[in-house]
């Protein structure tokens, strides 16, 4: 829901996202979602067949991108179109967050996507302990990329936890 905020209100870091993230990229016309599943995918097996998830390359094999964004096979445009469905009464119904509580929330956070601000997502083991948890990072993630907050000091995607041999002691500087 946060991600389909920000891109309808147009709050993402542009310059950041342009330059620093793969959005402009031009994604193969063999690429394809519907309902959620994405090209490729084998019922059967469970799997996925990645070769059509692959960027559209010049004569001497970079990306082609559009740095405008407008391309409607971008990763940008793609982004959009897959976010699209989150609207706040979906996710207030799934969730039972009220749209007002979101909306603060999403207002809040979006408004670190500026070259002056910076926000982070600090998680415990909450995350990572649902089955969809690499979605759920993913998604912080994709948030923070948007808003231009990775790479800054103060900025990203971070987990505490309760161990200090857990995932080499990063979270150190944190706490």
């Amino acid at each position: 829901g946060m991600i389909k905020y920000i891109l309808d209100n147009e709050l993402y870091f542009k310059d950041y996202v342009v330059n620093y993230t793969n959005a402009p990229f031009i994604v193969s016309e063999k690429f394809e979602f519907k309902d959620g599943i994405f090209s490729g995918y084998n019922p059967e097996k469970r799997t996925y067949d990645k070769s059509t998830w692959v960027f559209e390359k010049d004569e001497k094999g970079i990306p082609l991108k559009d740095m405008t964004l407008q391309n409607p096979r971008c990763v940008f445009q793609l982004l959009k179109k897959f976010y699209d469905r989150y609207d706040l009464n979906t996710v207030s119904n799934i969730t039972g967050t009220s749209k007002e509580d979101l909306l603060k929330v999403y207002e809040k956070f979006a408004s670190t996507g500026k070259p002056d601000k910076v926000g982070t997502m600090l998680y415990a083991m909450g995350w990572t302990q649902h089955t969809i948890g690499t979605q759920i990072i993913r998604a912080a993630s994709m948030i923070q990329l948007l808003l231009g907050n990775i790479g800054m000091a103060g900025d990203g995607v971070n987990a505490l936890r309760g161990e200090s041999n857990v995932q080499g002691i990063t979270d150190h500087a944190l706490l």
